[in-house]
């Protein structure tokens, strides 16, 4: 039977957004996220994060600094009695690596957690901090998007929020 997911990026939406975060030291969890994946997780959703890191293409760090902060990481969410399905990260950058299907605003991340966790995409909703994670959410079929940025004015996401309490 298919269950429903909730979809995070990472940085802006789990993280305070910090260029090219990748030290643990330097990890700031944003007000919200625990308190927002435990209520969907106790609606049964499954959790999933999905996250562009082009500056393992850059060369700005290794892949192996980013498996380091992401077991931190969803050790943190653990704690938090929240159980991350899954965490998938597309690790190209165009001008770098060549053209991919999992950079977001592809849907590639999205569309392979659908097939690997047998995920209900239409009744799935995703957070996201820019247009182009909207872009992939709408393109593997979830309709249900929040922008997470306090500037933006336009969107064709479901809703821009300011913070994560407004989903609470």
């Amino acid at each position: 039977m298919k269950k429903p997911a909730l979809f995070l990026d990472r940085d802006g939406v789990i993280n305070i957004e910090k260029n090219y975060l990748h030290k643990i030291e330097d990890f700031e969890f944003i007000e919200g996220i625990f308190e927002l994946c435990l209520k969907y997780q106790n609606l049964g959703y499954k959790v999933i994060v999905v996250t562009n890191q082009s500056g393992i293409a850059r060369g700005y760090y290794s892949e192996q600094d980013f498996q380091l902060l992401s077991r931190w990481m969803m050790e943190a969410f653990s704690k938090k009695g929240v159980d991350i399905t899954a965490l998938y990260h597309c690790p190209h950058h165009p001008d770098i690596s060549g053209v991919c299907l999992c950079r977001k605003p592809e849907p590639g991340m999205l569309l392979e957690a659908a097939k690997t966790y047998d995920i209900d995409m239409e009744h799935s909703l995703l957070v996201g901090d820019s247009e182009r994670d909207i872009d992939a959410a709408h393109s593997a079929g979830i309709t249900e998007t929040y922008l997470l940025r306090a500037d933006a004015k336009i969107s064709s996401a479901t809703k821009i929020i300011k913070n994560l309490k407004e989903l609470l």
